[in-house]
């Protein structure tokens, strides 16, 4: 017995049919990877603050992007200062080095870390409103690009090097002086 054909090509048209939601899903990418806010794809480690009687200080640490994607660190707050930026240090054309607000954040590549440390990429705290007391913690909270943000804790812990003062008024880029007897 055979099969007419009109019923074989409509088995096959069924079956194709059948079969595409199957493909589409197949090479659909995985939303939920890139879903994620941000902050849940980053972690700190070895995060601390200078210890500092007042006016400045900064944090460090190493953050650490788990996910394929790019994310951009973009603003910080802390309640013990005024304002917290997101700081570079550039070598200027006469070979002085400066401290700047870093254009556009901290970008940190898919799977890949940024240290922040004295002399580089740190996390600056200006007008403080208390001092930072060597033992003690501070919450610091991250804000990235897509808007979600990440609080956590540092120590606060002396550092000899970079004793410095900064220009008034807070100014950026104003050249740091030797604090007497550094």
């Amino acid at each position: 017995m055979s099969v007419p054909t009109s019923l074989t090509r409509l088995t096959r048209g069924v079956l194709a049919l059948g079969a595409v939601p199957l493909l589409l899903a197949a090479c659909s990418s995985d939303d939920t990877a890139t879903a994620q806010p941000a902050a849940e794809q980053v972690s700190i480690t070895d995060q601390w603050v200078k210890a500092a009687p007042s006016g400045m200080s900064a944090a460090f640490g190493t953050l650490t992007n788990d996910s394929a994607q790019p994310v951009t660190v973009v603003a910080g707050s802390s309640p013990v200062s005024s304002s917290v930026e997101l700081h570079e240090i550039v070598t200027k054309a006469d070979g002085t080095k400066v401290m700047q607000p870093k254009p556009g954040g901290f970008t940190l590549a898919p799977h890949a870390s940024l240290t922040l440390r004295p002399g580089a990429d740190h996390i600056m705290f200006m007008g403080l409103h208390q001092a930072l007391r060597t033992g003690s913690d501070t919450s610091i909270t991250l804000v990235f690009g897509d808007g979600s943000s990440k609080t956590f804790t540092a120590q606060v812990r002396d550092f000899p090097g970079n004793q410095e003062e900064y220009g008034t008024g807070g100014e950026h880029g104003a050249q740091p002086t030797p604090a007497p007897g550094a």
